[in-house]
């Protein structure tokens, strides 16, 4: 009979299940809402072990704010490289349009609102900044465009993730329509 080999998961391994696991987490019930146990649970692991592959709670955040980031440039990138046009504003459309398909997964969207919110633990306060940082300035390089419609840019799309996040994108009120146009 033969007796069956039990494959250990290397820590990389381990650290992406619990990162898979805790955006999900996170995303429901929020930074100050979510504990470490619960992380470590859904993810099969013990809490101690969870802290061998994450300093604390602020860490493990903040590389959830980091993976959103890069899934927002990401995307950016690979709708950037499609644009055929120069035009500033082409460009920013499309990229409008790839944020959109980015914030469409809620749990991204919910990491990232709720983020904002803790911003003031200094460890996720460093990783918004940096997030914001690395975004606006892709941004800048890739579309050319003002730092004027840059801003406006981020402003309709943190507008974009309020609507998104109260699941008003449908709604048929005028407060909504204003709000979308």
């Amino acid at each position: 009979m033969e007796a069956k080999v039990r494959q250990r998961s290397t820590a990389d391994e381990r650290r992406a299940t619990v990162m898979r696991t805790a955006i999900s987490a996170f995303a429901e019930r929020g930074y100050y809402g979510t504990s470490t146990m619960d992380v470590a649970k859904a993810a099969g692991i013990s809490q101690g072990y969870l802290y061998r592959l994450f300093k604390d709670k602020q860490t493990l955040f903040a590389a959830l704010v980091d993976h959103c980031s890069d899934l927002l440039r990401q995307a950016a990138a690979s709708t950037a490289a499609s644009v055929t046009s120069t035009d500033p504003e082409a460009v920013l459309q499309a990229m409008t349009a790839s944020f959109e398909d980015v914030i469409a997964d809620r749990d991204v969207l919910m990491i990232l609102m709720h983020a904002q919110c803790s911003a003031g633990e200094p460890v996720i306060g460093e990783a918004v900044r940096t997030c914001y940082a690395k975004q606006v300035e892709y941004v800048r390089a890739v579309s050319g465009a003002s730092d004027e419609r840059i801003r406006r840019f981020f402003a309709d799309g943190l507008l974009s993730n309020v609507m998104v996040g109260i699941n008003a994108t449908t709604l048929d009120t005028p407060w909504a329509r204003t709000l979308r146009a």
